[in-house]
């Protein structure tokens, strides 16, 4: 494409001053690079994932409310990780950390494995203890 039209989207990603560069043929035929704040189709995914991440915490925070789930959960999903990820940050092998996601298991957790998880997540262990409904 020439660097006249390179899409500059004025939606979500255009507003927060994100900008990737791209390859464009300038004026004179020559391969370059140009800025771009992003297009169509680009937004509409990035729109569809960030929908999925909040129904997805949404639904978190529905079990967690309901006990059948552990605060761990939520704020896993909340801070865009998966067991994996999250097994890494704390040390733990996936399923010590997914037993932890029980209520009854979770209750029961040392002071120190839940000062892990409050690191991890940026939080103190009594907000880690308790979600607001």
């Amino acid at each position: 494409m020439k660097r006249s039209e390179v899409p500059q989207d004025k939606s979500n990603l255009g507003t927060a001053n994100l900008r990737e560069l791209c390859y464009a043929v300038d004026e004179n035929g020559e391969y370059t690079t140009e800025h771009t704040s992003g297009w169509d189709p680009k937004t509409i995914a990035l729109t569809n994932a960030i929908d999925d991440i909040k129904e997805r915490v949404a639904a978190a925070k529905k079990r967690v409310l309901a006990n059948e789930t552990s605060p761990i959960e939520y704020y896993m999903e909340l801070h865009k990780m998966d067991l994996s990820v999250l097994a890494s940050y704390v040390g733990m092998w996936k399923w010590r950390v997914k037993r932890h996601f029980k209520p009854s298991v979770f209750k029961k957790l040392s002071a120190k494995t839940l000062q892990k998880y409050a690191e991890v997540f940026d939080v103190s262990v009594e907000q880690l203890q308790q979600i607001d409904s």
